[in-house]
């Protein structure tokens, strides 16, 4: 049971636990109205220090298409963060109107630290360049859904893997499964973090390599997760503007890709997959946002330990 439980990083959840949200979530997509009103009478806050559009949209579609209601803010500015209020005391609040809380902040370690104060479930939507739990349930979901299952295939990322907090939670959620091969693919300035690379790749024995061009690799990619480079997580600006363009997927490296490859990317986008590519039926970046959703639905659910009547 993951009824009261909250969801900090994506390891918080066994296997096992994932794949029951994902069955949910399955059942959810095929029967959406027989899941219309499982959450009538309870409230969702949505607590985001940082502005978002799926996660936090999604986050909110979820809950009503469950039969709940929402509320919250969606930037530090609308909140009494302006005023100097912590965390800590802006989550015991919370937990006096709500049920259920997610929360976005730009502070790695924010949404713990409200989860350790918090009598109610609280759901990491991104905290820095930390972590992205439910972006990660969102991805398998996806990627379980386009291949039918989580084991056996390569995945390309490819972009801003160092302040990524998408990459980092992908890598570590898929080093739980069989027979996965990590090509990363980024300038040797945005590599992934050391602890990435030596406690989640080497300690487990995975396999993996670190190159510069996607070119080299489009041929061996079953998955290519595109990413983009994160204007918000650069200190110097000069920086940014010589490596934001260091990746665009058009059709010339499309053209060397399997015709059975998926391409995803956790939106938003900015010119990192050219609008070329949209109709491409390789192209599952859309689709992955509505799965979005739909994990979110079940997510919420297992957390508030309601079920369909």
């Amino acid at each position: 049971m993951l009824k009261g439980r909250h969801l900090i990083d994506p390891m918080d959840l066994t296997v096992e636990e994932l794949e029951s949200v994902f069955k949910l979530a399955d059942e959810i997509i095929e029967n959406p109205a027989e899941y219309a009103d499982v959450c009538k009478g309870k409230l969702l806050s949505t607590c985001f220090y940082e502005p978002s559009t799926r996660t936090r949209l999604s986050f909110e579609a979820a809950m009503l298409r469950l039969g709940g209601q929402v509320l919250g803010f969606s930037s530090a500015e609308s909140s009494s963060a302006a005023k100097g209020e912590s965390v800590r005391d802006t989550m015991m609040t919370i937990a006096s109107y709500a049920d259920i809380c997610a929360m976005r902040h730009p502070k790695e370690g924010a949404p713990k630290v409200a989860a350790l104060n918090s009598p109610i479930p609280v759901i990491n939507g991104g905290d820095g360049g930390h972590q992205h739990p439910t972006q990660t349930l969102t991805d398998l979901l996806t990627i379980r859904a386009l291949r039918g299952k989580l084991t056996d295939f390569t995945i390309g990322i490819c972009g801003d893997l160092k302040f990524g907090r998408t990459v980092h939670s992908l890598i570590k959620a898929l080093s739980r499964y069989d027979n996965i091969k990590f090509i990363l693919i980024s300038p040797e300035e945005l590599k992934i973090p050391d602890y990435i690379r030596e406690e989640i790749l080497m300690k487990n024995g995975l396999e993996f390599q670190e190159i510069e061009r996607l070119e080299d690799v489009m041929n061996e990619l079953d998955i290519l997760y595109m990413t983009r480079v994160q204007k918000e997580r650069f200190f110097n600006e000069a920086d940014y503007v010589r490596l934001k363009d260091s990746y665009i997927l058009d059709k010339d490296k499309m053209s060397m890709a399997k015709q059975d490859m998926a391409v995803l990317h956790p939106l938003p986008r900015v010119n990192e997959i050219s609008v070329e590519i949209d109709n491409d039926p390789r192209a599952a970046y859309f689709k992955q946002a509505k799965y979005g959703m739909y994990v979110r639905m079940a997510l919420i659910m297992k957390l508030l330990g309601v079920e369909k009547c």
